[in-house]
C-alpha cells in the first residue's frame, strides 16, 4: 500500500467480500439482509431511508437463496441494495422526496430497479433525496435533511445524499443514485464513497421520476470502483422504453484496464480561486500517485467552466417546468382539500405539494421559456452548452482522462447555505460541465480535509469510456485505501 492513505481504520465489506461469503455458504441472503436491516434501524437518526419494509426485503432474500441453492452464479445474486427514491419501485413508496407524491406506491419498476432485481439484488428500502432531485445538499427533501455519517452536523451532499450516506455508514453495500448536475459525484465525494455517472443514455431513464430529461442519468454508488463496475454492468444497456437510451453493444466494465500509460489532463480552471486548500492538497497528492502508477499529467484548459453554472441553471429549470407540469392534483399525487374550481385546485395543489427550491426552479424555467425570453436565455444557454461540450473534445485530443476536484470544499454544516441558493449552486461548478456535455464522470475517495472530512477525486472520460475510468480508479484504489475508511462509529 502507498503512503497516500493511512492504514488500519477498518473497512466496509465490499461486494466481492459479500459474494465470497454467500458462495461459501458462510452466510445466507436472508441473514445478510437481516444484518443490514438491523443496522438501518440502529442508524435511523441519519434520516436516510424513507421506506423500509422488512417483510418485502426478506421475501426477496429468500428468493435469492432459492436461486443460489439451485446453482445460479451471478455476481450480484443475494447482495443488498438501496434505491434512491427517484426510481419508482413496484410495491414500494416512490415519492421523489416530495410531499406531492407522499404515500404514492408504484405499480411498476424503473428499468434500473428491474435489472438489478433480475440480477438477484435484494432491496433494503427507498432512500431520501432532494425533492425531485433538485439541490446540492439533501436539505430540500420534504421529509427532512439527511445527515453526513462523518459529521452528523454536516450535509451529505445532494441530491443522492442518502445513497452516499448509507454506503459510507455501512447500511448498504450498494445504492442507486441519479446525476443531473453532479448528484452522484458530489455526495460520493462528501461521504467518502465511489460513484460513477455513465455517459448520457447508457442507463435507461424509464421509471426515473424526471427533473431535466436531457441531463438526468442513473448510476451506482458503492465502496470501490470494482463494486461500481459490477453494478453498472447490470444496470446499463439499451431500453426501447426510453427514447434517450443508446443502442450500443454491451461492454464488460469489469475488465478494469490499468492506469499505466494514461495521459491525464489537469484543467487549470479547476485549481483557481474558490478551491479550498485542503481539497487542493488531497487532489494534487492523488495526481502524483497516478504519476507513480505510470500515468503522465498534461496541462489542459476548459475555458468555459464558469459558464456551466448559468447555462445549467437555465436549461435544467426549463426542462423541470415542463416535466413537473404533470403534477397538477388531477390524476395522482397531492390534491388540495379546499378549492372552488379546477384552476384553483391545480394552483393550491401545486403550492402545497412543492417545496421552495422546486417552486424556484419552476418559476425560473417558465420565465426563460416564455415569449420574448426564449431566444435571450434558453437558446443562448443551449449554444453555450454546445461550446462547453466542444471544450472537452478539444481537451481529449491531448489526454485520455481528465482529473480534478469534485467540489470546491468538503461537506458544509447543515443550514449554512440553504438560504443562499447562489452559494449552493457554486458548489457544482466542477461537475456541471460534464453533465451538460453528457460525458461520463466518477468520484473516487482521495484523501481527507480539515476535520477528517472526505475529499473526492473527479475522473472524467470521453463518451463511452467508462471501462477506462473504472480501470484507472481501480488501480488507484489498489495502491491507496481512502475508499476503505469508515466514519467514526459506523457499523463494523
Amino acid at each position: 500500500m502507498s503512503a497516500v492513505g493511512p492504514m488500519g481504520a477498518g473497512s466496509r465489506p465490499s461486494i466481492a467480500v459479500l459474494r465470497a461469503e454467500l458462495d461459501k455458504r458462510n452466510v445466507s441472503a436472508v441473514e445478510l439482509a437481516e444484518r443490514y436491516l438491523a443496522r438501518i434501524a440502529a442508524e435511523s437518526v441519519l434520516n436516510a431511508f424513507l421506506h423500509v419494509d422488512e417483510a418485502r426485503t426478506l421475501a426477496e432474500a429468500r428468493a435469492a437463496d432459492a436461486r443460489l441453492a439451485a446453482g445460479e452464479k451471478l455476481p450480484l445474486l443475494g447482495i443488498p441494495v438501496a434505491h434512491k427514491d427517484i426510481f419508482v419501485t413496484r410495491g414500494w413508496r416512490s415519492t421523489a422526496g416530495s410531499k406531492m407524491l407522499a404515500g404514492y406506491t408504484s405499480p411498476f419498476d424503473a428499468t434500473v430497479v428491474e435489472r438489478l432485481r433480475a440480477a438477484g439484488m435484494v432491496c433494503l428500502g427507498k432512500l431520501n433525496c432532494d425533492e425531485f432531485a433538485m439541490g446540492s445538499s439533501n436539505e430540500n427533501s420534504a421529509f427532512g435533511p439527511v445527515q453526513n455519517p462523518w459529521d452528523r452536523d454536516r450535509v451529505p451532499g445532494g441530491t443522492s445524499g442518502a445513497s452516499a450516506a448509507v454506503v459510507a455508514a455501512g447500511l448498504s453495500p450498494a445504492a442507486t443514485g441519479t446525476d443531473t448536475g453532479g448528484s452522484l459525484r458530489q455526495p460520493a465525494a462528501m461521504c467518502g464513497v465511489t460513484a460513477i455517472k455513465p455517459t448520457y443514455g447508457r442507463v435507461s431513464r424509464y421509471g426515473m421520476i424526471a427533473f431535466a430529461s436531457s441531463l438526468d442519468q442513473g448510476g451506482p454508488m458503492a465502496q470501490s470502483a470494482a463494486d461500481c463496475a459490477l453494478l453498472l454492468a447490470a444496470m446499463a444497456g439499451f431500453d426501447p422504453r426510453d427514447s434517450t437510451s443508446i443502442d450500443r453493444a454491451a461492454e464488460d466494465y469489469r475488465a478494469l484496464p490499468p492506469a499505466a500509460g494514461l495521459r491525464i489532463g489537469v484543467p487549470k480552471e479547476f485549481f483557481g480561486e474558490g478551491l479550498a486548500a485542503d481539497v487542493a492538497a488531497a487532489v494534487h497528492a492523488s495526481l502524483r500517485e497516478f504519476e507513480r502508477l505510470g500515468a503522465t499529467l498534461v496541462d489542459i484548459s476548459l475555458p468555459r467552466t464558469k459558464l456551466s453554472i448559468p447555462a445549467y441553471y437555465v436549461i435544467a429549470p426549463a426542462e423541470a417546468s415542463s416535466n413537473l407540469s404533470r403534477f397538477d392534483g388531477v390524476r395522482y399525487g397531492h390534491r388540495a382539500a379546499d378549492y372552488d374550481d379546477l384552476t384553483e385546485m391545480m394552483a393550491r395543489s401545486r403550492a402545497e405539494g412543492f417545496g421552495a427550491e422546486v417552486k424556484r426552479r419552476i418559476f425560473t424555467g417558465t420565465f426563460v421559456l416564455s415569449h420574448g425570453y426564449y431566444d435571450a436565455y434558453y437558446l443562448q444557454a443551449q449554444k453555450v452548452r454546445r461550446l462547453i461540450a466542444q471544450d472537452f473534445q478539444d481537451a481529449f485530443r491531448s489526454c485520455d482522462l481528465i482529473m480534478g476536484p469534485v467540489a470546491p470544499t468538503t461537506a458544509w454544516k447543515l443550514g449554512d447555505k440553504s438560504k443562499d441558493p447562489v452559494a449552493m449552486y457554486l458548489e457544482d461548478i466542477f461537475t456541471l460541465g460534464v453533465s451538460l456535455a453528457g460525458l461520463p464522470g466518477m468520484s473516487v475517495p482521495c484523501g481527507q480535509g480539515a476535520g477528517n472530512l472526505p475529499v473526492g477525486l473527479q475522473i472524467i472520460g470521453n463518451y463511452f469510456d467508462e471501462s477506462r475510468m473504472l480501470g484507472a480508479a481501480h488501480q488507484f484504489q489498489q495502491s491507496t485505501d481512502w475508499h476503505t475508511l469508515r466514519p467514526p462509529g459506523a457499523a463494523a
